[in-house]
């Protein structure tokens, strides 16, 4: 299995470093499968360019994946990146 580099490491702790970002991630979480992007529109307080934005920067580090279904959009948690996260955070601990 090959480990996360640090520069994959550095955009995905940039793209944790928002609270907006941090919400949708715990709004996907709390669904425990998958979350349609309109969801998002009820239970975050943004405009609808604003949330696509926050939803690119998560998905283009893979954190969250995208699915099409129709004229909608649902995501889901990529659970290997954020272990292999987790797992670079804890190689610089040792």
């Amino acid at each position: 299995m090959p480990q996360m580099d640090a520069k994959q490491a550095e955009k995905i702790s940039k793209a944790l470093s928002d609270p907006t970002r941090l919400k949708i991630l715990s709004e996907i979480q709390k669904k425990h499968d998958w979350l349609y992007c309109v969801d998002l529109y009820d239970n975050i307080n943004l405009a609808q360019p604003s949330i696509c934005h926050h939803l690119k920067q998560l998905t283009e580090t893979s954190i969250i994946l995208p699915e099409k279904e129709g004229r909608n959009i649902k995501y889901t948690m990529n659970n290997a990146v954020i272990d292999d996260f987790i797992g670079f955070l804890e190689g610089l601990k040792k």
